[in-house]
């Protein structure tokens, strides 16, 4: 046997069968719901036309009915002449929306557009401090208390977290150290604390050098990274094309959660623009086909530079410079340090700069302004 609800234009067909029926927000209605939580209303298949007829109609009705009837009986005698433009037009239908359904309220299209809570803009920066320690010595910290970030990311901190105090008021801190002591080694100071964090990317061949933190703040996922180098002669270049390949299929994976932001030192530069001597250092780790080719890929996966996108033609624009031949006083430099933005938050980039002013490492710090 079963029951069939009608809901214009759509047929529901409810087998009587275990299967729940939503409980329906008007009970005194009695109705069950669809699956949207609307009221789905039986119809009698055999309607009886008039239940309850009057057994005495008027065999004479008035045969001479008022022809000329008050349109206005009682007119406002002082209309408004100037009504208010901006003011709401109420929703002759809104009586509908007031019934409380537990999906209905958290995944409703006009909850999600009309957020309660208004968007901010939050600083992000990123410095590779090339040791940690040694850079305490170099102003670090005054850098880091000018520099005010909601979330300070660092990149090759090269200690252990119980060889330095930090005392840092309202941050909450983050470390992921390398087995090799003195090595490699990533953190995350955060005003906001986050809901997870987790270290490295769940490999064990690439999770033992400290190279990765992620933070999850709910709307999205901060990703702090160390691109492993590909050294002198490209002897790690085949470890570091596995390990690019690893991080863009966790990248992906997240972001099909929620937008996703890249920071660090990654190693590479990307394009002509982004290195004083192109032509010379082709070929060179961090500037071979190969690097600059997957991130290339990383990005068409989905990820915008968020220098690039607001800098696109900016020349002389590098965070990163060689301690010999006076590379920074002359500007020779590569830019490495990037922050990567989810390509569907490209549009909340609101700044992206680079502290080449900045002293203490061999890298300076770079920042991203984010609307989130």
């Amino acid at each position: 046997m079963m029951t069939i609800f009608f809901t214009a234009p759509l047929v529901y067909m409810i087998p009587e069968s275990p299967i729940p029926i939503p409980q329906s927000p008007f009970p005194s209605l009695g109705y069950p719901l669809s699956a949207f939580g609307c009221p789905l209303t039986a119809l009698d298949p055999n309607p009886d036309p008039d239940p309850d007829p009057d057994p005495h109609p008027d065999p004479d009705p008035d045969p001479d009915p008022d022809p000329d009837p008050d349109p206005d009986p009682d007119p406002d005698p002082n209309p408004n002449p100037d009504p208010d433009p901006d003011s709401p037009i109420p929703n002759p239908h809104s009586h509908l929306f007031k019934f409380s359904s537990p999906l209905y309220n958290r995944y409703s299209i006009s909850n999600y557009l009309n957020k309660e809570t208004p968007m901010k803009t939050l600083k992000y920066i990123s410095w590779n401090v090339n040791g940690l320690r040694a850079c305490m010595k170099k102003g670090f910290m005054d850098a880091f208390n000018a520099l005010d970030a909601d979330c300070f990311c660092l990149q090759e901190t090269k200690l252990q977290p119980h060889q330095i105090e930090l005392d840092l008021p309202g941050y909450h801190q983050y470390w992921n150290s390398a087995v090799k002591k003195g090595y490699s080694g990533t953190a995350i100071f955060t005003k906001e604390e986050p809901l997870s964090v987790t270290y490295g990317l769940g490999i064990e061949e690439h999770d033992q050098e400290g190279r990765l933190i992620t933070a999850d703040f709910g709307s999205h996922y901060l990703l702090c990274c160390y691109t492993p180098n590909s050294q002198r002669g490209l002897a790690r270049l085949s470890y570091r094309m596995t390990w690019e390949e690893a991080m863009k299929e966790y990248m992906t994976k997240l972001a099909t959660e929620k937008p996703v932001i890249l920071c660090g030192d990654l190693n590479v530069a990307h394009e002509d623009i982004d290195i004083a001597n192109p032509a010379s250092n082709h070929k060179n780790a961090g500037f071979t086909d190969e690097e600059r080719g997957r991130m290339t890929d990383l990005l068409a996966a989905g990820f915008t530079d968020s220098f690039r996108h607001l800098h696109p033609d900016e020349k002389d624009a590098y965070s990163w410079w060689s301690y010999f031949a006076k590379a920074r006083e002359r500007n020779v430099g590569w830019r490495i340090d990037y922050f990567l933005v989810s390509s569907v938050w490209k549009d909340h980039i609101k700044g992206a700069s680079i502290h080449s002013d900045i002293l203490g490492s061999d890298h300076c710090p770079v920042e991203l302004d984010l609307e989130c």
